[in-house]
């Protein structure tokens, strides 16, 4: 018998995690995980049926986690800056690039990539007191720019400009919304 999916997905996003996906085989992500392509094709259908369900595996996590901080948080920064240091940490960084890296051949598949997006929203929407002061827009230029910091960490390594950096963007908002 073979292993069940949710074990299978356990052990890709682990594999592609240290040793990433690019453009590895399906034979060959099977292999690494004990497993064979066919059960790949049986679990996923498909390469970008295997990538969505990275993704969605991933991004899951990302957003209990953020739920989770959310109970003691004190205010929406405050937040914000618990899960930067959860997504900004090293060991986390191997998941952060397998999500550039999975939404990367998502996007090379027109028609096939989901929304990075909306599942954030909805997950911002259901924090209650702490997030109640940000609309969509707020949290979407938020995810943005946590986002766009993280690829700075990937590419120079420097955890501490990218947290001033954000705490630039706090600081911004908080002003502007003090304003508004």
């Amino acid at each position: 018998m073979g292993i069940a999916r949710d074990e299978l997905l356990d052990r890709i996003v682990a594999e592609v995690a240290v040793h990433g996906l690019a453009d590895r085989s399906m034979r060959e992500l099977a292999a690494s995980v004990g497993s064979s392509h066919r059960m790949l094709l049986y679990h996923f259908g498909s390469r970008d049926g295997l990538v969505a369900a990275i993704v969605g595996f991933t991004e899951a996590a990302q957003r209990d986690a953020l739920r989770e901080l959310a109970v003691g948080a004190r205010s929406p920064a405050d937040l914000v800056r618990q899960l930067w240091a959860r997504v900004s940490s090293p060991e986390l960084r191997p998941f952060v690039r397998l999500f550039f890296e999975t939404l990367a051949t998502q996007a090379r598949s027109p028609g096939r990539a989901t929304d990075p997006t909306a599942d954030w929203l909805d997950a911002v929407r259901g924090l209650g007191p702490v997030a109640e002061a940000y609309d969509d827009t707020d949290t979407r230029l938020g995810i943005a720019v946590m986002r766009g910091l993280l690829v700075d960490v990937l590419a120079t390594g420097d955890v501490q400009a990218a947290t001033a950096a954000l705490e630039r963007h706090l600081a911004a908002s908080q002003t502007q919304s003090s304003v508004a």
